[in-house]
């Protein structure tokens, strides 16, 4: 099947058409065959009372004396050939030809089709009574004539009906090609318009120029459009910022390098192996950093449904990790559990998300400080927060700490945290804030992850 709009749009109009024009020409046929039968089937019955009002009593006999008029009226223009018969009811011959296929009728007059000689005939059988000294008799007058008259006049009457229909499916093809290719421009003018614009132009298709029934497919490329520009978007400021991010380790990697192929001495290689080793960890710790920040951003959350999670577990797993990263430290993490509480989710990104927090709440803790972990329902919504008497966040950039790599002191770390928790937190349509810590002096923070209810 052609994929040409125009030639569907052809097609679709073509065939119906094609089936209207073949049923109105069998109709019209038949109707002009109708009409030519009824003409010479009038012609028939007038010729047929002609010559049944030429029989005359003669001395007892009945005599028929044809008159030309009642073949004049049969006169044909296509040589058709006049046939008639003139008899009594069960007696003889009075005029005309032997050979007729005489019919004695039912009721008169009588029309029915017979042959001549192997030649096709249409004729009309009437019955006359004739009175003559008290008696009467039955005569059957029979006229036919061949059909080449009637078929000529049936197919002048149908045939020109034919032409017209044909006429009119040649307009209507040819008007639908013509409106098809003018209404089809504002396509062909946006297309040149949209291969004419620059490669970092923002593209966006106006469908105020189409028609209604195109705007739809218009609203939904744009749609699409955006969603390619938005991941587009992500991922050269994801390319950005992992080349920024990375310049400076892998330049100190290389410095280490260096350094280490200068040294003669077996100690200095150690020291500095061991220095290359904490850079490289670094390295890998902010590339996985980077690439679980990208994941998150340009996942699709709009159908995101997950699965009932249990928080106590997740959160008992995550304080396992992390225990012993907060005794060196030389801080107490403390965690407060009410009865089992889920949510629906995802395990491993709720894993994530609350390994980030308590993670960067062990790292701005100064030694001897505190971090609690809470897990509570509070108005039907089940409240993660994580607590800590560091030195807090200002009011004013707490909307920024979310953003990538932005740092809200000179402590060691990627910036990328509290960026993936946001994107976790968004994939659950979770409400994450942040507020002063629990301490009595405001010191701290407290980060709040409050999950909607479950449905």
């Amino acid at each position: 099947m052609t994929n040409s709009l125009r030639l569907r749009l052809l097609l679709w109009l073509l065939v119906p058409m094609t089936v209207f024009v073949v049923a109105a020409g069998v109709i019209s046929r038949d109707n002009a065959q109708q009409v030519a039968s009824l003409l010479q089937d009038d012609s028939l019955l007038s010729s047929a009372r002609v010559m049944a009002g030429d029989i005359r009593w003669q001395k007892g006999y009945l005599h028929a004396e044809i008159s030309p008029s009642a073949i004049e009226i049969l006169s044909s223009p296509y040589g058709d050939q006049v046939f008639f018969n003139i008899r009594e009811v069960n007696g003889a011959t009075i005029a005309g030809t032997s050979d007729f296929p005489v019919r004695v009728p039912d009721e008169s007059p009588e029309w029915y089709d017979a042959s001549v000689d192997g030649k096709p005939i249409r004729a009309v059988a009437v019955i006359r009574r004739m009175y003559d000294s008290g008696t009467s008799r039955l005569v059957v007058v029979s006229v036919g004539r061949t059909t080449m008259q009637r078929d000529a006049m049936a197919a002048q009457l149908w045939r020109p009906q034919m032409l017209y229909f044909a006429g009119i499916v040649t307009i209507a093809v040819v008007l639908v090609c013509v409106g098809l290719t003018f209404e089809l421009r504002p396509l062909v003018r946006l297309a040149r318009g949209m291969l004419a614009r620059t490669p970092n132009a923002s593209v966006r298709v106006r469908a105020d120029p189409l028609r209604n029934e195109l705007r739809p497919i218009i609203d939904a490329f744009n749609q699409c459009l955006e969603i390619i520009e938005r991941q587009t978007a992500t991922q050269r400021r994801f390319i950005s910022d992992a080349a920024h991010q990375l310049r400076t380790p892998l330049t100190l990697l290389g410095t280490q390098l260096q350094f280490a192929r200068r040294q003669n001495d077996l100690d200095e290689v150690k020291d500095t192996l061991l220095a290359m080793h904490r850079s490289n960890r670094s390295l890998v710790a902010l590339t996985n950093q980077l690439l679980l920040l990208a994941q998150a951003e340009a996942a699709d959350y709009a159908h995101f449904e997950g699965e009932p999670v249990d928080l106590r577990a997740v959160a008992t797993d995550t304080i396992e990790q992390l225990a012993l990263l907060a005794q060196r430290r030389g801080i107490e993490l403390s965690v407060q559990l009410d009865e089992p509480v889920s949510v629906m989710g995802n395990a491993q990104l709720l894993s994530v998300l609350l390994f980030n927090l308590i993670d960067n709440a062990i790292r701005y803790t100064p030694a001897g400080g505190h971090v609690t972990l809470s897990v509570a329902t509070r108005d039907e919504r089940v409240v993660l927060s994580v607590a800590d008497d560091g030195p807090g966040i200002p009011a004013e950039i707490r909307a920024r700490v979310f953003e990538p790599f932005f740092r809200a002191s000179a402590e060691e770390g990627s910036g990328l945290g509290l960026a993936i928790v946001r994107e976790i937190a968004r994939a659950h349509r979770a409400e994450i804030t942040l507020a002063e810590g629990p301490a009595a002096d405001g010191r701290g923070l407290m980060v709040s992850v409050a999950f909607p209810p479950e449905r």
